[in-house]
């Protein structure tokens, strides 16, 4: 049976483990860590919106609103509005997370208003391409992938719509990618404006650094699986293509 199909059926039950557990592992880091820092609070006794306040007034930054979110660890940045959007807790509680997290996303901020940071720019372009990969691809693979089995006639036809798919992939897994060095720069902007600016001492720096540390966590998993699916669609395509040929030889 060919390997990237239904043999090796051991082999695939790993994997759709792998894939399910690496994520599950990576969220319960991000949780674990941040239910214990949120309970820190910080000896400066600054919330998270003073913190970005006093980040972005340090750095010359105007014109960048911060706003209480309603979804607990939903922080983001907004550049399309100039909006730092900060969780409940973060906005208002005086906490190692509170600083940590806030200092982040103003880190993105510096990325955009001040450091004119490339990979930043690159990702804000691969969005529209990166939500159509996320939505079309799987089902223009599964769609070729049933014609190449179903109806021999098509068979071309249905490569061909899947490796079209594989292509889309391809732009959700470069967004996953170029995600990875534009969130380890902001928090490490951050951690080094929460030092400059005396918000935290030594310790409580260490502890910023376990929090973003733990969150970064996220954006590899993502990244991990993103690239393994693909990896994995690439390798199941050039197996039946492969014994597709060896079948019409022998014939």
């Amino acid at each position: 049976m060919p390997i990237g199909y239904y043999g090796m059926s051991g082999t695939y039950i790993f994997y759709f483990l792998l894939i399910m557990l690496i994520p599950l592992w990576a969220q319960f880091k991000v949780k674990s860590t941040y239910e214990r820092y949120k309970k820190v609070r910080t000896k400066s006794g600054l919330t998270g919106k003073e913190v970005a306040e006093i980040i972005m007034q340090a750095n010359g930054i105007t014109g960048v609103e911060v706003v209480k979110g309603e979804v607990e660890l939903s922080d983001h940045y907004d550049p399309t509005s100039n909006r730092v959007v900060l969780s409940p807790i973060v906005y208002s509680q005086p906490t190692v997370a509170s600083v940590a997290i806030a200092a982040h996303e103003i880190g993105h901020v510096i990325q955009d208003k001040v450091a004119d940071y490339k990979p930043m720019r690159w990702r804000h372009s691969l969005v529209p391409l990166a939500n159509l990969g996320g939505n079309l691809s799987t089902i223009l693979i599964i769609v070729g992938l049933l014609l190449t089995t179903l109806i021999s006639q098509f068979a071309q036809f249905g490569y061909t719509i899947a490796w079209i798919g594989v292509g889309f992939m391809f732009f959700a897994v470069l967004f996953q990618i170029v995600t990875l060095p534009v969130e380890f720069d902001a928090s490490k902007r951050a951690l080094e404006q929460v030092v400059d600016l005396n918000i935290v001492d030594e310790q409580e720096n260490r502890h910023c650094r376990k929090v973003l540390t733990a969150a970064a966590l996220t954006y590899v998993a993502a990244a991990l699986i993103a690239l393994m699916e693909m990896l994995r669609f690439i390798f199941i395509l050039l197996d039946r293509k492969s014994t597709r040929l060896n079948s019409s030889h022998r014939l």
